[in-house]
């Protein structure tokens, strides 16, 4: 950095974002690491011209052979355990995982001497009393161990960029949704929506259908992954839509492309989930030239097709 990285290190890039992560620095002529280890990874989303090395991120001695085998020129590093509701019941894995995990991403690409490109999260971080859109400067104030960790891995990153003099960046995610997103467990609410809808199957909303996120598009956040990692320069940044959807808005739409008109089971938020949340994304507008180009009223449709050919 700056300029198009040639050789790219995607952690994580088996699973949802990653895979799409890793198909943005391919299509920009990357060579391109995947280091996964599949534990919630597909490795059918690696894509056919990476190289996937089965590593498990808090493996400090395989991590760094293997970066130092692949002289990185960036390190996007997105694996993580992100599910609230485990962080909740397991904050010490959460722990392991998203900080000593990310500690040691980060003195490996420090090692190799490439920068990295952080993903972290937006609502899980700011909490409840934050304005909305919600800006990068408003004091982060987590709900759940999982906005916590990644709260602590954000320290680390932005730290080891100063101590090192590396451009290392952080990028608060919305609520991605998009293909390969898995309909199983309790994340990524518009594929279990979407999975169920076309199989004919009850539906359970939490909240009572209130909670808004700011949903944007994987292919969105791939695109601001591979922006961030040839800006050539340090920061925080939001990747959101600065809207609000709710969840019956969000399934209301579903239904509309999917035909369907299920009276979902209504139920309380569970602990650690936020009320309300969007990014205010104008400073990674301004400073990066990134900005979410698929709205919801496009990308769920098309989210939705994806599931069909399984009903």
């Amino acid at each position: 950095m700056p300029g198009k990285p040639g050789r790219v290190v995607v952690t994580g890039g088996a699973g949802f974002i990653g895979s799409h992560v890793a198909d943005a620095f391919l299509a920009d002529g990357a060579t391109v690491l995947v280091i996964d280890d599949l534990s919630t990874g597909l490795e059918a989303n690696v894509p056919a011209a990476a190289e996937l090395q089965r590593v498990d991120i808090v493996d400090a001695r395989q991590l760094r052979e293997a970066l130092d085998g692949f002289n990185p020129d960036v390190v996007c590093h997105l694996a993580a355990q992100a599910s609230v509701t485990v962080s909740v019941e397991r904050p010490e894995h959460d722990l392991e995982v998203n900080v000593r995990g990310t500690l040691i991403v980060c003195e490996a690409a420090r090692a190799a001497g490439a920068p990295v490109v952080f993903a972290s999260t937006g609502g899980a971080i700011y909490g409840n009393d934050a304005p909305l859109p919600t800006p990068e400067s408003f004091p982060p104030a987590p709900l759940a161990p999982y906005g916590a960790s990644k709260l602590a891995g954000e320290a680390y990153v932005a730290t080891w960029g100063r101590l090192h003099g590396l451009p290392n960046v952080v990028l608060r995610l919305g609520n991605v949704y998009g293909p390969r997103q898995q309909p199983h467990g309790e994340a990524g609410v518009v594929a279990i929506f979407s999975n169920r809808l076309a199989r004919g199957e009850q539906l359970v909303v939490y909240g009572f259908g209130e909670p808004t996120r700011d949903y944007v598009h994987v292919s969105d956040v791939a695109r601001a992954f591979a922006t961030a990692a040839s800006a050539g320069r340090s920061g925080t940044f939001n990747v959101g839509t600065a809207r609000e959807t709710s969840v019956l808005e969000l399934l209301e739409i579903l239904q509309r492309e999917a035909g369907t008109g299920v009276q979902p089971e209504l139920m309380p938020l569970r602990p650690g989930e936020l009320e309300r949340s969007a990014l205010d994304p104008s400073a990674t507008e301004r400073e990066l030239g990134w900005r979410a180009e698929i709205a919801v009223e496009q990308g769920l449709p098309e989210t939705f097709r994806e599931f069909v050919p399984s009903a």
